[in-house]
């Protein structure tokens, strides 16, 4: 065990002269944190290291100076700078690194969001932050590198490495430098031991966020496609996407919504020169296209032809008539009347020959209609599969969809079911392929990624999906920023549930928020469930099989391991193995 002092610090003059008590160790041992007295004694400010799985609260006391970090070659790794404002005065510290730049270090401040009541159903064993909230909850990454805290406040900042797949395999040594805002610094050192493996993508195992393309422009006051503004932010989403493992671009062809949109994000522009016959444009769409695999995806989801929850109407599908976006069709007309069959008659050929010019149908996946339940609805939904089989055969084994009922699956009524993580667990009995999903539930015990789910529970997604034998994963809301099914904007930085808690838990509308700069910012959640999908791709790539009894702790998407400790111990054992000797 190595130990190491610190060096180079210095009080700032205005705390006048003082003790600090300062000892660093890797590994498992303790160490205080920095603490910084003046000259009568009186504690000024404390300074310490934390990893990524630890949510710091303004109220969040003073850990210690101690962190060993353990990374794969060519992977990403995140911890924590904190600092407490012990004084009576504000307290400005700057935060960056120093001799980390083989690593590529990305430096971030964690912001604050109101969060007003915890998530309904949950009891305080699978929730963080209890005695924080109501309060403010760790969440936004803001692109800055100062840190402003009045008394007794912490704060922390967010720093993301980038290990190299060239990485010399070893123990590394770079150090966190904390300035204060005269420009007295402490400097605390960090261990980080790159092991041999070196991570490979992940296969297999598709990603999808649905992103709202009029979440955009409404909250950065854009034009809409004609905006080139609005065609680089969302760009700048899908590159965020994509760097965070969602690797199937969601395109949305047609308005995803059920509720009446005055500017609805559909691609598909479609004229009707004479009643019922419709011509259409696909120039967005293939400008979409393109954009998406310039950024890198090589596979693309799309749009549902019926209306969610319960297979019942059509999706509301719009022209334009002068300067107004108009349904086709009025919203509460049958999914089975002769208006919209004759209309899918005109646009699945078309839509067929386009994505056979792009050269993307294999590359596809279809929706028929999200989240149909039992009864009426499985049989809407099997009469609904029928046309789709007979007037588009080409969609044959690629339409998925998030459902739950285990009749979806057993009959095989769709090609890719995919069932909520609480439903999951006949699919998995009766060895039935599917992906899983979350959306504003589960709560409780059941895996989520909330604003109060544990920052270790979310870490474990990737290693259960690996576990559990999904095929994929879906999720609803990467940037959700409107009032839950109304043309109104919201604000993310001050409600995260789309004003409809307890219906919508906070955090599950989006995993970004708006960058001043039209840049995506991303949230704690949404860097550490990108951890967990690395995660899977460790196992991927050691040659773990789902069945091996290194994961025989996770039982189901409700009974797993849910703490820290038990993470680090695991990826120890897959990224240091230990070595057999032979015996003599």
């Amino acid at each position: 065990m190595k130990t190491f002092l610190f060096q180079n610090w210095r009080i700032p003059v205005s705390w006048g002269l003082g003790i600090v008590m300062m000892s660093a160790f890797c590994g498992s041992l303790q160490a205080e944190p920095i603490v910084v007295k003046s000259k009568d004694k009186k504690e000024q400010a404390a300074f310490w290291l934390e990893t990524s799985m630890k949510r710091i609260f303004p109220s969040t006391e003073a850990g210690n100076t101690s962190l060993h970090l353990l990374a794969a070659r060519n992977s990403r790794i995140a911890f924590q700078a904190c600092l407490q404002n012990r004084s009576t005065a504000a307290l400005y510290v700057d935060c960056k690194t120093s001799g980390a730049d083989a690593f590529k270090p990305l430096v971030r401040l964690v912001g604050f969001a109101p969060m007003w009541h915890h998530t309904a159903g949950t009891s305080e064993k699978e929730l963080d932050g209890v005695g924080h909230i109501p309060g403010l909850v760790p969440d936004p990454l803001w692109p800055m590198q100062r840190a402003n805290a009045g008394t007794r406040e912490s704060r922390s900042f967010w720093i993301t490495l980038n290990i190299p797949a060239d990485a010399k395999p070893g123990m590394h040594e770079f150090k966190v430098e904390l300035t204060v805002l005269n420009g007295e610094k402490i400097e605390m050192p960090v261990q980080i031991e790159i092991a041999e493996l070196v991570v490979q993508p992940r296969k297999d195992f598709p990603v999808i966020h649905w992103w709202r393309g009029e979440a955009t422009w409404d909250y950065y006051k854009t034009g809409m496609f004609e905006d080139q503004r609005w065609w680089d932010i969302t760009r700048s989403q899908m590159e965020d996407m994509l760097a965070h493992g969602s690797d199937v671009a969601f395109v949305p062809i047609f308005f995803e919504r059920r509720e009446t949109f005055k500017r609805p994000c559909q691609l598909l522009i479609v004229n009707e020169p004479s009643p019922g016959k419709y011509e259409f444009d696909f120039s967005l769409v293939k400008r979409f296209l393109d954009m998406s695999k310039e950024v890198g995806f090589k596979q693309f989801e799309w749009q549902h032809f019926w209306i969610y929850w319960g297979v019942e109407h059509p999706m509301r599908i719009y022209k334009k008539e002068k300067d107004q976006y108009v349904m086709l069709w009025k919203p509460d007309i049958s999914g089975f009347s002769d208006t919209y069959i004759d209309f899918l008659k005109q646009f699945l050929p078309q839509f067929h020959n386009f994505l056979r010019k792009e050269g993307v149908l294999d590359q596809s996946y279809f929706h028929l209609s999200d989240e149909p339940g039992g009864g009426e609805h499985i049989v809407r939904y099997r009469k609904a599969r029928q046309i789709l089989r007979d007037l588009a055969p080409w969609m044959q084994g690629k339409v998925m969809d998030a459902l739950s009922h285990i009749e979806y699956g057993r009959e095989g009524i769709t090609d890719i079911p995919i069932p909520i993580v609480s439903s999951a667990q006949k699919y998995v009995d009766e060895k039935i392929p599917h992906w899983v999903y979350y959306c504003c539930s589960p709560t409780g015990d059941w895996l989520n990624r909330f604003m109060d789910t544990p920052l270790p529970k979310i870490r474990m997604s990737g290693m259960l999906f690996y576990r559990m034998g999904a095929k994929g994963f879906l999720h609803w809301g990467y940037n959700y920023w409107h009032k839950m099914e109304r043309e109104d904007l919201g604000d993310p930085f001050t409600d995260a549930s789309n004003s409809d808690w307890p219906g919508i838990p906070y955090g599950d509308p989006f995993m970004i928020y708006p960058g001043a700069d039209g840049k995506p910012m991303d949230s704690i959640r949404w860097e550490v469930f990108a951890e967990s999908l690395q995660d899977y791709a460790i196992l991927q790539t050691a040659g773990i099989k789902p069945e091996d009894a290194l994961l025989s702790d996770l039982k189901t998407y409700a009974k797993f391991p849910k703490d820290e400790e038990w993470i680090q111990q695991t990826l120890t054992k897959i990224l240091k193995p230990v070595k057999a000797t032979a015996k003599e």
